[in-house]
């Protein structure tokens, strides 16, 4: 179960939950039930959102993406050796997307979780 906009809605299975979480319209703060059990933060609820922080995301990325040091913490450990070694070729237009991405919260972590 969750609560939209002071609404409960579901049962639904975790995998509709997950999707609303990446899609934006189930927030961190906003409340779920699992199996009869209290209302608790969706950030709370296990599986749903990343451990990964967004606003750390955000800074690693503005700071330090153009060594790919953002895609290392969401665990894209392909991308971020990719963007270390080759990101300067793109002349800071591959940091520059990858940050407006995750600005606008369009990269989750490589669990496919959205960021909290």
């Amino acid at each position: 179960m969750v609560q939209l906009h002071g609404v409960e809605q579901g049962p639904f299975p975790l995998e509709h939950v997950r999707e609303l979480a990446r899609s934006g319209q189930l927030n961190a703060s906003d409340p779920v039930s699992f199996a009869g059990q209290p209302w608790v933060p969706a950030a709370s609820a296990p599986g749903i959102f990343s451990n990964k922080s967004w606003i750390a995301a955000v800074l690693l990325s503005f700071f330090l993406g153009g060594l790919g040091v953002d895609r290392f913490y969401l665990g894209y450990i392909g991308l971020g050796v990719a963007k270390l070694l080759l990101g300067w070729l793109t002349l800071g237009i591959w940091p520059l997307i990858d940050f407006i991405l995750i600005l606008l919260r369009k990269v989750h972590d490589a669990n496919g979780l959205a960021l909290r």
